[in-house]
């Protein structure tokens, strides 16, 4: 299977997520938190900083989790501007 590429709008979604879960991070260093959330400091970094726009739905539950983020709460950040989609 192919993954087709990130439109524009999940690609904004994914920088809200990683500045959403900077924000989260506060004073805590981020070698801290990736270590809690069992992933690299550099994934951590990248995530915040947009270039992961992406991340596996497992590393955004440890993150929700390391950083005591309701998983609702990045949901809503995700989803704050995406287009509406109906399902098929």
């Amino acid at each position: 299977m192919v993954r087709q590429p990130l439109t524009a709008a999940q690609i904004a979604a994914g920088r809200r997520v990683g500045a959403a879960l900077r924000a989260a991070r506060a004073d805590r260093s981020l070698v801290e938190v990736a270590l809690a959330a069992g992933i690299s400091p550099e994934t951590l970094r990248k995530i915040e900083a947009g270039r992961l726009p992406a991340p596996a739905f497992g590393t955004v539950v440890c993150l929700s989790h390391a950083l005591d983020v309701p998983l609702h709460d990045l949901a809503e950040v995700w989803l704050a501007e995406m287009p509406i989609r109906q399902a098929s």
